[in-house]
């Protein structure tokens, strides 16, 4: 399926872009075909922008300050805690599809008869601070449990930032073969930016993109490859690196949902927008 060409790689009916493998060219999986044709167009072109509002958040009025902030930015994507009540809010106040993250495979159904698009096993981050850890052991069962649950869902998977990164592009492996169709990477909470500005921003992000730089590399070789999402610890500086590694689109959750005031976050999320926007400019014109 897979070949090498002085461009790139080459992958048969999908086509290159820019160097990359385009995933999308002849609907590559079945599961995505059934998402909102936008939420496609997005992938297809490698410039999806996810807004989280937390897997732990299930502050309703929290969520709906998230929502209409990723909803009027310009976001391709809401990401949620699993809860029914906040599907039908997210998706009335945003307009836009709605993933929801859980660690518990048994919540999905009722989440997405209530209307979500994408069920997302993590991110993890919320329970670094309390001591909680998953192993990529915990992480591929819940996959399967997931997928045996829901076998017609999209299922996005995070890869615990906390393995080593061989660890990680393995399990990425293993993930696409229990049947995951995105895979997210993770760092922000590992990474202590030592520097104020630009090179803090980089600095911050350095986790995710070398989780997300290894994934890449190892799907590729694997012939594995499927959309990667690159969150964690990105900004508007940093966001453009993650598609030039190899990201399909990026998660922005702190940056966000850390303000108070939902103009900020409209703000944020507008300059993420922007940010993606003229770095695919500068790449098509290269």
């Amino acid at each position: 399926m897979f070949g090498i060409t002085t461009e790139g790689i080459f992958c048969k009916g999908f086509g290159l872009v820019n160097g990359r493998i385009n995933l999308f060219d002849g609907l590559l999986m079945t599961r995505i075909q059934y998402l909102p044709s936008a939420l496609q167009q997005s992938l297809q072109q490698r410039c999806l922008l996810k807004v989280i509002a937390g897997l732990s958040n299930f502050d309703a009025d929290s969520v709906e300050m998230v929502a209409l902030a990723a909803g009027h930015g310009g976001a391709d994507l809401l990401d949620i805690a699993c809860s029914p009540e906040l599907v039908r809010l997210a998706k009335d106040k945003s307009g836009l599809p709605i993933c929801v993250s859980s660690v518990e495979p048994e919540l999905f159904p009722e989440a997405v008869e209530a209307g979500a698009s994408i069920i997302e096993i993590g991110n993890f981050d919320s329970f670094y601070p309390k001591g909680r850890f998953f192993s990529a052991l915990e992480v591929y069962e819940l996959t399967l449990q997931t997928r045996k649950l829901l076998p017609d869902v999209v299922l996005s998977v995070t890869i615990p930032h906390v393995l080593p990164l061989d660890q990680q592009a393995q399990l990425a492996v293993d993930l696409v073969d229990a049947g995951a169709d995105f895979l997210q990477t993770e760092g922000g909470t590992s990474a202590r930016a030592l520097s104020s500005g630009v090179l803090g921003m980089i600095e911050k992000a350095a986790p995710t993109l070398a989780a997300l730089t290894s994934i890449f590399e190892h799907l590729k070789k694997e012939d594995k490859m499927i959309p990667l999402l690159c969150a964690s610890g990105l900004s508007a500086v940093t966001a453009p690196m993650a598609f030039a590694l190899g990201a399909t689109g990026v998660g922005v959750g702190s940056a966000v949902n850390h303000l108070d005031d939902e103009l900020a976050m409209l703000a944020v999320v507008k300059r993420l927008r922007a940010a993606i926007l003229s770095s695919k400019s500068l790449m098509v014109s290269v």
